[in-house]
């Protein structure tokens, strides 16, 4: 259940990244979530696909956990 947990944030930040990253390209003016970060558009930019790749990363972690659990029963 808890590799679940991961999971699950995981899709949440690549969620959150991912429009991030679209709302950024369209509307460069906005930076959202992160516009307390210095550096300006491509800092922001970054710092999206930055949280994009981790949550990624984060949800293939925990669902290839989730299989082996599985595979274990």
């Amino acid at each position: 259940m808890k590799y679940v947990l991961w999971q699950v944030l995981g899709m949440v930040l690549v969620a959150l990244g991912g429009q991030g990253v679209i709302r950024l390209l369209i509307d460069q003016d906005k930076p959202g979530l992160l516009g307390w970060v210095p550096g300006g558009f491509a800092a922001h930019l970054i710092g999206y696909l930055a949280v994009t790749a981790a949550g990624g990363v984060l949800a293939g972690w925990a669902a290839e956990r989730v299989q082996k659990a599985k595979a274990q029963r």
